[in-house]
């Protein structure tokens, strides 16, 4: 009865009830205070009538960040799982170092371990490593590389002045300081003549990859007019001209730089899925194909290797690189002085100067010098150059952190 009235008061017109009547949320919530009475038909009607205003709320409340918290780690769970597979896929490349000492000390060991990678296999191994720093760059890396020739023409001066240099000074050192028969002069004179190695582009990519189009377009120039400037150079070091096949280092330049690269750049830029699927497991077999370049041309040539002059040659060879990524360094530190790359630019040229085709240096050796002493310096060179350059990428990585 008491209820009853109490209703009457909120509700004297209950039979003229209408919409206008509905009471608002705030008397609403008061009159949901009087619990001891029991809902009246009216407060049902009213509760229905405000229910739609209270559904959005709580479709609000759970599309809310607070609401969706609980989700996410799932996803988070499975990164966690497969991020550190990928991270030693990817860091796998700070291992060449130690790759290139473990290959060159097995093959002083077990030559037969490396004798089966013949020069049949250098072309295509070089070229994976072409095609893996294409898969990472793009074709406006290698246009903007065009647009400084001032970088291209130090580079080119370091590979084909100074280094000649150095090698005529060491010639002269190996015959006149350590006795050596002139053969030996020859064979480092000639390394000295040859151009620039496409491992000097990996190693290039793997310090500052963004300098990587610039040492690619370096080495393709300077072996392109190796075809012209060997054979000069070797007639004025050496007293001997030398014939080289322009149609087969043409062929070579395509098969192993540009064709490789392309399709790196065509890869990437029209079916990135694919590179991004492929990407990670390129370190590791990068490390792989690097250590069997090193590692095969000592196995091959283990016997010159191994000659008396072997270990006074190999003196002269360390002492010509080092001289030459030292040079570089300084040149391009002394022309690039003002510019906000200088450092990344002096890593470069110095890769570029101080590592050397020394393949097509045993290769020129062995087909137009008779005597066997000449092709030990390149045989050397070719170990040498690849310990040392990749030595310096882990130095240089480590500065850089």
């Amino acid at each position: 009865m008491y209820s009853t009235r109490m209703n009457l008061l909120h509700y004297p017109n209950t039979p003229n009830f209408s919409l206008s009547h509905i009471p608002k949320p705030q008397n609403l919530l008061r009159s949901r205070i009087n619990i001891s009475s029991p809902p009246s038909p009216i407060r049902l009607r009213s509760h229905f009538l405000q229910a739609p205003r209270l559904y959005p709320i709580k479709c609000a409340s759970v599309n809310s960040s607070d609401s969706l918290q609980p989700d996410p780690p799932q996803p988070q769970t499975t990164k966690q799982n497969s991020v550190p597979i990928l991270e030693i896929l990817k860091q796998s490349n700070t291992l060449l170092p130690h790759a290139v000492i473990a290959s060159t000390l097995l093959a002083l060991i077990f030559p037969p371990s490396f004798t089966w990678f013949t020069s049949r296999y250098y072309a295509p191994a070089l070229g994976f490593l072409m095609f893996a720093v294409g898969v990472n760059s793009s074709e406006k890396d290698f246009l903007e590389a065009f647009y400084r020739p001032a970088e291209i023409l130090t580079g080119y001066f370091g590979q084909f002045v100074v280094k000649p240099l150095l090698g005529y000074l060491f010639c002269m050192i190996s015959v006149t300081v350590f006795g050596l028969p002139s053969a030996v002069g020859a064979g480092i004179a000639l390394v000295s003549c040859v151009s620039g190695a496409q491992l000097s582009n990996y190693a290039t990519f793997l310090t500052d990859p963004q300098m990587a189009p610039l040492s690619i377009v370096m080495t393709s120039l300077s072996t392109a007019s190796a075809v012209f400037i060997t054979p000069l150079l070797s007639l004025l070091l050496i007293g001997k001209r030398l014939p080289v096949d322009v149609k087969g280092m043409v062929f070579s330049i395509t098969q192993i730089v540009v064709a490789p690269i392309v399709a790196g750049l065509i890869l990437n830029r029209f079916f990135p899925r694919i590179c991004n699927a492929i990407r990670p497991f390129l370190p590791p077999l990068s490390v792989l194909v690097t250590a069997l370049c090193v590692g095969a041309p000592l196995a091959i040539n283990i016997e010159s290797v191994k000659s008396p002059f072997g270990l006074s040659i190999l003196l002269l060879v360390v002492a010509f690189h080092l001289s030459a990524f030292i040079a570089g360094y300084i040149l391009s530190g002394f022309i690039f002085r003002d510019s906000p790359d200088v450092k990344p630019l002096q890593r470069t040229i110095s890769f570029e100067t101080g590592m050397q085709s020394s393949l097509l240096a045993l290769a020129l050796a062995n087909q137009f010098f008779p005597d066997p002493v000449v092709a030990v310096p390149p045989a050397i060179s070719t170990v040498i150059m690849s310990l040392m350059g990749f030595s310096l990428v882990l130095i240089w990585a480590k500065s850089k952190e």
